[in-house]
């Protein structure tokens, strides 16, 4: 089970600590493998929510919840802008030398970058405040426009309701965007249906545009072909310029990527429940090879195949 330690401060915006909690349930209910360890975490015991009405909340974890984490994600809080408390910076740098992603939401890109983790990478933030955090990080390359920004091992949030799209591509990484797919529609559809909208609407809205969600459908029954871009633009019955702004839409990924994710996502489920050798899922998953099923699988998975079956079987 993925493990994501939350890091608040003082002033965290209040749905920024249920967002998270919301997105994982949503996840675990559409598939009894897609469950999350949420640890929230402090440098202090008690945390005060940001106002009009602050609260103050227990932190069950202090920053030692941030060892063993394989995401470890900082909030926004109010005091961005003077830096976070003492500990916080060396416990962020201590988690991205062991591994672990590490992720930021609105104004938590900018705690993250104060460790200078993020010198020479892509990252957004609020999109009020790219420029102040391009003016104050200059050696960040910061995404005036970006939604979700990965860059390798770190990835950041403009913050929308709460970094709800974050926590989704975490999902997306963790579980495959199969089940990512599914939580989008457990959290939004039941909206629509409450106002009578058909499943075909439903499945409209949540594409962005009319015809991406068959060709999402299409690509995920055969993940052992190499449809072209001409061919997915085909299927999708629009042009490829088209085609790729509406998967970054409505993905945050291109088509390729797209695909690559969910051969990740089948090879993942033949290692849980099969044994087929390394080489036949390979083959199975259109990786082509041995060694390009294992470089794509650890770099989104952050595991071997190997280690992954041992892991997924106990």
């Amino acid at each position: 089970m993925p493990v994501v330690a939350l890091l608040v401060l003082d002033g965290v915006p209040g749905h920024q600590l249920t967002t998270p909690g919301l997105v994982f349930e949503a996840a675990a209910g559409t598939h009894p493998r897609a469950r999350t360890e949420l640890r929230v975490c402090s440098v202090r015991p008690a945390v005060a929510t940001a106002g009009p009405l602050p609260l103050d909340i227990t932190a069950p974890w202090g920053t030692d919840g941030l060892e063993g984490a394989d995401t470890v994600v900082l909030t926004g809080h109010d005091g961005f802008r003077t830096g976070p408390p003492a500990g916080v910076l060396d416990a962020v740098r201590a988690a991205a030398a062991r591994g672990s992603r590490v992720a930021a939401v609105g104004t938590g890109t900018f705690t993250l970058a104060a460790t200078g983790l993020l010198d020479g990478h892509r990252a957004t933030t609020e999109w009020c405040r790219t420029a102040e955090l391009a003016a104050r990080h200059p050696r960040v390359e910061v995404d005036p426009a970006g939604t979700v920004v990965a860059d390798g091992l770190f990835l950041t949030s403009a913050g929308v309701f709460g970094g709800i799209d974050l926590f989704l591509h975490l999902i997306g990484l963790d579980h495959g965007p199969a089940v990512a797919g599914r939580t989008v529609r457990r959290l939004i559809a039941p909206l629509y249906e409450d106002a009578g909208a058909t499943r075909e609407e439903i499945d409209r809205e949540l594409a962005g545009t009319a015809g991406l969600e068959p060709t999402m459908r299409w690509l995920e029954a055969r993940p052992q072909d190499s449809p072209t871009l001409a061919e997915i633009a085909t299927h999708a019955r629009t042009s490829v310029r088209s085609l790729n702004r509406r998967f970054r839409e409505r993905t945050g990924l291109t088509p390729r990527q797209y695909l690559l994710r969910v051969r990740v996502e089948r090879a993942r489920e033949l290692l849980e429940t099969g044994d087929l050798t390394v080489d036949e899922i390979a083959a199975r998953t259109g990786f082509g090879s041995p060694a390009s099923l294992r470089r794509h699988f650890r770099r989104l998975t952050g595991a071997t195949p190997s280690t992954y079956r041992l892991r997924s079987r106990f």
